[in-house]
């Protein structure tokens, strides 16, 4: 009799060890442009993460803004949480 209700105990405990992983998170992709520039937004569960400036009419490089994350201050920033700053690509292999 004990043997019974040590399997049924097992296997519920087995079941519970198995259940469904978290969904995915949320992503957005904004895009807001005019005449001159196109930007393009990136928020992974509400907060942004990327931001890329595109020019149109000038030969000036796209830049991306690295947004600091509110835990953490960036190396060389200041601690203003949701500032970013400004990264230009020179190499893009």
């Amino acid at each position: 009799m004990l043997r019974p209700t040590a399997l049924l105990l097992f296997a519920v405990c087995c079941t519970s060890a198995l259940a469904d992983p978290p969904p995915e998170p949320k992503v957005e992709r904004t895009v807001a442009e005019d005449d001159q520039v196109r930007i393009e937004e990136l928020k992974v569960r509400g907060e942004t993460r990327k931001v890329t400036v595109r020019n149109k009419k000038t030969r000036a490089p796209d830049y991306e803004i690295v947004v600091n994350d509110a835990g953490h201050e960036s190396a060389g920033g200041s601690g203003k949480s949701g500032s970013g700053t400004r990264v230009w690509r020179i190499l893009n292999f």
